[in-house]
């Protein structure tokens, strides 16, 4: 009976044995496929707005944080704004003089012309020069010699011209006030040209020349070799193609030979003129200030620009009485060459006070 107990306490106690360790391994199994409680700490509600404004702001908006306090309590809020546009960088664009290195050219004036030539006309004397003989764009400068092709032609200056497509710039694109179809006498097309340096003018000009524009440009080489302009180059009529060269030497030849004629005298220093293409009055004003200055006594000028040549500007011109040609070439900024002829003016004045004595000296003597 005894052996009978413990045999079945036996039992009992290897089978608890053996089921222990098999429930452990249930239970480690179980914790095993149960994912871990991830506990997530609570972000304030301006933070959560901010990043979901954030995350939907474009490349063109930017969140700006406010700070307010209503009954004594801070309120802080995110506002999303219209970021300004980013400009691109442009480079400066360079000129021909700036290709060939002529702005490291230093000068005592600190000109902002890269070429600069003042001559005394009267006894012919260098004042002042700088890369004088270098050729370069010389923009509507060119119509100087225009002008005077049209004048020693003879031509009929009441004869009407007609501006036509043929006179639009289609290599600039500069604008112009007369319209295909507009009409005006020879003289007229001459006075807003030189004056006002109206573009499709100088094309009718050329284009009504006996053999037309071709004719007309070999006629302006014709010129410019027979005045000893050896660095000077003409391919139209109004200066817009940048192969239409020349250095401030040979300019300042032209300027002499055009001062010979009154009637570029007068329309090149007009400070205003009126004009009726079609019977449509309108009013041209001087491209040089300086005519209308009381300050400047000018003889004659004309002005100048597109990208590669820069601001140019040729003048005849009296300082305390004596003649005086001056020629800027390729100037950085609108006005920077009228600024540089204030500047030499100045400078012929007060600074160099001798030059001109010893012109007037000169004269004296000749005569």
């Amino acid at each position: 009976m005894f052996k009978s107990a413990l045999a079945i306490f036996t039992s009992l106690l290897f089978i608890h044995a053996g089921l222990a360790p098999a429930a452990a391994q249930t239970v480690n199994n179980a914790a095993k496929k149960a994912p871990a409680k991830k506990v997530v700490a609570k972000r304030p509600a301006a933070a959560v707005s901010r990043t979901v404004a954030k995350g939907s702001l474009n490349n063109r908006e930017k969140l700006v944080r406010k700070v307010s306090v209503v009954k004594g309590k801070r309120h802080i809020s995110y506002q999303r704004v219209s970021a300004a546009p980013s400009v691109p960088v442009v480079p400066p664009v360079m000129t021909a003089g700036d290709l060939a290195g002529l702005n490291l050219t230093p000068d005592p004036l600190a000109l902002r012309s890269n070429v600069a030539l003042v001559i005394d006309q009267a006894s012919s004397q260098v004042l002042f020069e700088k890369n004088s003989s270098v050729a370069l764009p010389i923009a509507s400068v060119t119509k100087l010699m225009t002008a005077l092709v049209v004048v020693e032609a003879r031509l009929n200056m009441e004869e009407t011209l007609t501006v036509t497509d043929d006179d639009v710039d289609r290599e600039k694109h500069s604008s112009s006030r007369l319209r295909v179809g507009a009409t005006l006498s020879r003289d007229d097309m001459l006075h807003i040209a030189l004056m006002s340096s109206e573009n499709r003018a100088a094309s009718a000009l050329g284009r009504n020349y006996p053999g037309g524009l071709p004719a007309f440009v070999a006629a302006m080489n014709a010129k410019a070799r027979s005045l000893g302009m050896t660095d000077t180059r003409y391919v139209d009529s109004t200066g817009l193609s940048s192969q239409n060269v020349a250095s401030a030497r040979d300019l300042a030849k032209l300027v002499v030979a055009a001062y010979n004629y009154p009637i570029i005298r007068q329309y090149s220093t007009d400070p205003k003129y009126m004009v009726e293409p079609s019977g449509h009055a309108m009013q041209y004003n001087s491209s040089n200030r300086l005519t209308s200055n009381k300050e400047w006594d000018i003889g004659l000028q004309k002005t100048g620009f597109i990208n590669e040549a820069g601001h140019c500007l040729v003048m005849y011109t009296r300082i305390e009485g004596r003649p005086i040609v001056m020629v800027f070439l390729d100037s950085k900024g609108r006005l920077s060459h009228v600024g540089d002829a204030a500047r030499m003016r100045k400078w012929l004045v007060e600074d160099q006070p001798n030059n001109l004595t010893r012109v007037k000296m000169v004269r004296a003597d000749e005569g």
